[in-house]
């Protein structure tokens, strides 16, 4: 069964080792007959919410940027994939950015199944667990319905094009495909 697969590539750099697994979990996607497209949130103007809480009750945010047709991709995606360089134990603004603003329309986001690329130049998976829960606290305790499939850790990756040589290469392209 076909679905819709949202790839959000936070990597502030093209071709940076988060991106770089983004375009292989899109070619596994694809190949299995999905329609899956990947937004880089770098080319988007995302402000930050502002906590006004009129979307509370509009379900619209009054700001007047980008965000609005994302999450519109958002709610209508069956498939939904953060992947993220991890900065000082975090997740990277970009994303951090883009999951707040996801406010107006939560509830809207249910019954997805996640997966979470995450990259980091340190080794240790066990670095990455603060942002695996920052990610998991959004995904599985305000969102509905929603399944984590897998995470892949890019761990190793500093420089540019590291994560080519690392086991995540494979893993996002395989985890694309079997979505």
């Amino acid at each position: 069964m076909s679905k819709k697969v949202l790839i959000v590539s936070a990597s502030p750099r093209k071709c940076g080792n988060s991106d770089i697994l983004c375009d292989r979990f899109l070619a596994g996607a694809q190949e299995a007959g999905h329609q899956a497209e990947k937004i880089f949130l770098r080319d988007y103007k995302i402000n930050y919410c502002m906590g006004c809480g009129l979307c509370n009750n509009s379900h619209k945010c009054l700001q007047n940027d980008d965000m609005a047709p994302l999450l519109d991709k958002m709610v209508a995606a069956d498939v939904i994939v953060f992947a993220t360089p991890v900065y000082f134990y975090s997740c990277d603004a970009q994303l951090k950015t883009f999951i707040d603003r996801c406010l107006p329309r939560y509830m809207e986001i249910s019954n997805k199944e996640f997966y979470f690329i995450l990259t980091a130049a340190d080794k240790d998976k066990k670095m990455l667990r603060r942002t695996l829960e920052a990610l998991r606290g959004f995904t599985e305790d305000c969102l509905d319905g929603t399944q984590e499939k897998a995470v892949i850790y890019g761990t190793g990756a500093w420089q540019t094009g590291d994560v080519k040589n690392l086991p995540a290469y494979q893993e996002a392209y395989e985890a694309g495909k079997n979505c």
